[in-house]
């Protein structure tokens, strides 16, 4: 498949880049620095572009076969709440992602698969104290594009997933555990294990029209343990 990735230099991001195109698909990172993906390969094509800038977004999409939206703010979320984002705007997730859908029903685009947050939409009322404490006092104006973004995709008639993860961590890749009611098992997740998930929700149906939690796994986590223990 031709795979569009938008938010391609984040860490999720680049991970997902890797994963599909360890896959076999023909994957397009697309940003306003793509070159930090890493080199262009046979079958790896640098796009450069704002996701804000609807000419941009719309000659990327062109030709695709499907969309993985990564999108986000990687500045400090303390220094962003005080001061406002210094090179990202707020709007960054709900407004490129509108770019993004706008230009594959032009262009015929159905599948598109989008990194969300736990904690949005539904899974809000399942956040312990200090997460929601966290959203409310540093994360309002980030969590409240993300929950416009949530809606827009749903409403889109669009072939959607959305993926929430917990809180994310630079560790291995190991199997997740992927909820449609939100459940969770492990409360952190590595970037590695959601780009696995983002990969194969690009090819698969069983998500289709579906928002999924997505957490560490015990079993996973325990057999870690166990071979670094042996």
């Amino acid at each position: 498949m031709k795979i569009l990735v938008l938010g391609a230099t984040g860490g999720t991001g680049r991970a997902a880049v890797a994963r599909l195109l360890a896959a076999g698909h023909e994957v397009t990172a697309f940003g306003r620095h793509p070159e930090r993906v890493g080199a262009p390969s046979e079958r790896l094509r640098l796009a450069v572009g704002d996701a804000l800038n609807a000419s941009d977004v719309e000659r990327a999409v062109a030709g695709q076969d499907a969309v993985v939206v990564t999108l986000g703010i990687s500045e400090n979320a303390l220094r962003v709440r005080l001061l406002g984002p210094a090179h990202t705007p707020l709007d960054v997730r709900s407004a490129g992602t509108r770019n993004v859908m706008t230009a594959m029903r032009r262009h015929g685009v159905r599948r598109l698969v989008v990194l969300s947050s736990y904690g949005v939409g539904d899974t809000r009322a399942k956040l312990g104290l200090m997460d929601r404490l966290f959203f409310d006092l540093i994360l309002k104006h980030q969590i409240a594009d993300t929950e416009k973004q949530s809606r827009d995709v749903s409403e889109s008639g669009l072939d959607w997933v959305l993926v929430q993860p917990v809180h994310l961590t630079d560790g291995p890749d190991a199997e997740a555990f992927a909820s449609t009611r939100g459940e969770t098992e492990l409360s952190k997740i590595s970037r590695q294990s959601v780009a696995r998930f983002l990969a194969g929700a690009v090819v698969g149906t069983e998500y289709i029209g579906k928002s999924v939690a997505l957490s560490g796994q015990k079993r996973a986590a325990l057999r870690a343990l166990q071979s670094r223990a042996a």
